[in-house]
């Protein structure tokens, strides 16, 4: 059997503690991966997993040696992408996101990933809550934030620009907004992630920092579209969300001259050490195709 692969899946077993685990995650069966764990310790003449009915833990030895296998295996897989193809990258990546940005931003970047690499498989899953990517055996969360988990290795791949906006109908009805402090006035929608409800203005050297106290609130930004769109109040959205209602006259940018903080798009994930190359890969597509083809 393949020795990189029988160590690829022997850390994977290591880090996760279960062989039902590894085998979703590295898509194959359950069998699969004991054979492959029992082809490495054949070949390293070692024992290095306890296996019972309720878990899988390091032995002494496996723990002694868990180390120099990973770095073994980092050599591998460095000389393989070194003369390898990269147009034949494949395996699974199994990526989480929230569901505004998946909708309107990720779907669309990989599409073209995909077709560029037909052999490579891509699991979204959409949650706006943090995940713990080892439990969910997540390869990357791509995560919108001014201070990501610092748990977690974080590479920037994009910059996420935000305004105020509402519905025409909202502000038929509603006082005037000519000044940040207006919108103390108004009915604004609070997402529920985003900094205690604070939103950040600047305009040149002007500096407000508005606390709003929303009625209603939400923790996904499309659901706060709606909202706006049905003329519940003034909303906080990113750029990319809304470009289509502004273009169409159902929302109207608010304050234009006062600029909400900007955030970036990062590509998290939990180390380094276990990033294969097809991740990689996908990570830094995704950072060029934001640079290049997008603007957010």
């Amino acid at each position: 059997m393949d020795r990189l692969t029988a160590a690829k899946v022997f850390v994977d077993v290591a880090h996760s503690g279960s062989f039902t685990d590894t085998a979703d995650r590295l898509n194959m069966s359950r069998p699969m991966v004991t054979r492959y764990v029992e082809a490495l310790e054949n070949w390293l003449q070692m024992r290095l997993l306890h296996r019972t009915t309720r878990r899988v833990t390091l032995t002494k030895v496996g723990q002694q040696n868990l180390e120099k296998i990973e770095n073994w295996l980092n050599v591998g897989e460095a000389l393989t992408d070194v003369v390898g193809d990269a147009t034949l990258l494949s395996g699974q990546i199994k990526v989480s996101t929230s569901m505004s940005f998946g909708f309107a931003q990720l779907v669309p970047a990989t599409k073209h990933f995909m077709q560029l690499h037909p052999e490579i498989n891509i699991e979204i899953f959409v949650d706006d809550s943090h995940n713990d990517l080892v439990e969910q055996q997540i390869d990357l969360s791509i995560r919108i934030a001014s201070n990501p988990d610092r748990s977690l290795i974080g590479k920037p791949i994009g910059t996420c620009r935000s305004l105020l906006v509402a519905s025409p109908e909202y502000l038929n009805h509603a006082d005037p907004v000519e000044k940040p402090t207006d919108l103390l006035r108004h009915s604004c929608l609070g997402y529920k992630h985003f900094e205690r409800h604070t939103w950040h203005l600047t305009n040149g050297e002007q500096y407000e920092a508005i606390e709003i106290k929303p009625r209603l609130s939400a923790n996904e930004a499309t659901v706060l579209r709606q909202a706006a769109c049905e003329g519940i109040g003034i909303s906080l959205q990113p750029t990319y969300l809304v470009a289509n209602e502004l273009a169409s006259g159902q929302l109207v940018h608010i304050l234009p001259e006062w600029k909400p903080n900007d955030l970036q798009i990062y590509a998290l994930y939990s180390s380094r050490k276990h990033l294969s190359s097809t991740t990689r890969a996908f990570i830094d597509y995704l950072a060029d195709y934001f640079q290049e083809s997008l603007s957010l």
